[in-house]
């Protein structure tokens, strides 16, 4: 017989790779897959299921380590992060934890290397970890205001780069909830920024600068000058109020990717990135316990890095779970997507 993924164990890389997928990729919990095998014959309980995607996915761990060392050696990566629920044994409760993600993509400004997205998984918020995870990054990073990343800037080995996504979204949703000529003329005016970052995608870095320089920075200069004069005119307490200060704020820190053009004027590669978690995060409800978070940002970081490079993930993941166990550690290169 052909070695098997999980030693002494009956599923083989096919079937391991169709779980992991249907959970982590289609965001079908263990529990409806279960009742999916029974209706087509096979006895294989929620709990077998569990066990085998805790033992792929450690058998996966080598490979999602060596997917980070990709994704951090690029000259920018895109962060985010988004709450999950864990059970707090004892309780009968339930507490938010964490997954990040960092994101390499160079394919809008022609990059040499391959995408990649890292997941992990925190049982808090705490602003160590990001620097954590990044401890030795030396680059640009993209996002958002939350202080969640501050001890990553404060450390000085990452340099930030806001995100224009994030200052629109505050004055779309007081667009939703009043009439706003304000916010509708920001709106107008940031749509002029990604107008110029349209014509920009898929160019070289040194055209991206010539198109920022010529357009992007004129409207951003002028967005700033009027959001300051409009600033006194409203009542500090506003929601509007606190839309223009915040977007005073992050405008400082959006420039920079007017000077670089490997730089992106906002996050959404990481938001992207986040999608297939807050689809699975409705499902699942809450993860049991600590190693199961763990399991879902290796799976998290082996699908999603295999659908950024236009790779069915279930077929690489058989292709993978059929030799790595056999496979030298120092080769685990060789495996990568």
């Amino acid at each position: 017989m052909p070695p098997r993924p999980i030693e002494r164990g009956r599923p083989g890389p096919g079937l391991l790779a169709h779980v992991l997928v249907s959970k982590y990729g289609d965001h079908l919990p263990l529990y409806r897959q279960s009742k999916i095998f029974e209706r087509d014959g096979s006895d294989l309980d929620r709990s077998t299921l569990a066990d085998w995607v805790g033992k792929s996915t450690a058998l996966l761990e080598s490979l999602a380590d060596a997917i980070s060392r990709h994704a951090l050696a690029g000259q920018a990566i895109f962060a985010d992060d988004t709450p999950l629920e864990l059970q707090a044994p004892g309780t009968g409760r339930t507490k938010t934890a964490r997954i990040w993600t960092y994101v390499r993509d160079e394919r809008p400004w022609l990059g040499p290397d391959p995408p990649a997205a890292w997941y992990m998984f925190t049982i808090d918020r705490k602003g160590q970890h990001p620097a954590t995870h990044l401890a030795g990054y030396r680059g640009w990073a993209h996002a958002d205001g939350d202080s969640g990343f501050n001890e990553l800037y404060r450390s000085g080995s990452s340099r930030e780069v806001a995100c224009l996504a994030h200052i629109r979204r505050k004055f779309v949703d007081i667009i939703q909830s009043q009439t706003s000529p304000i916010a509708e003329e920001t709106i107008k005016r940031i749509a002029g920024l990604y107008g110029v970052e349209k014509q920009a995608r898929g160019k070289p870095p040194e055209r991206r600068v010539e198109l920022r320089q010529a357009y992007s920075r004129p409207i951003l200069d002028e967005l700033e000058t009027w959001l300051q004069n409009q600033l006194p005119r409203l009542s500090g307490k506003s929601e509007l109020a606190k839309a223009v200060r915040y977007a005073l704020t992050r405008i400082k820190k959006l420039r920079p990717h007017l000077d670089h053009g490997h730089l992106e004027a906002d996050n959404n590669c990481a938001e992207r990135a986040m999608k297939s978690v807050a689809l699975g995060r409705k499902n699942d409800l809450f993860v049991g316990a600590d190693g199961d978070g763990k399991a879902a940002a290796i799976a998290y970081t082996l699908i999603e890095t295999a659908k950024l490079n236009g790779i069915d993930p279930q077929v690489r993941l058989t292709d993978i779970l059929a030799r790595i166990a056999d496979h030298e550690i120092n080769k685990i290169d060789e495996l990568l997507p």
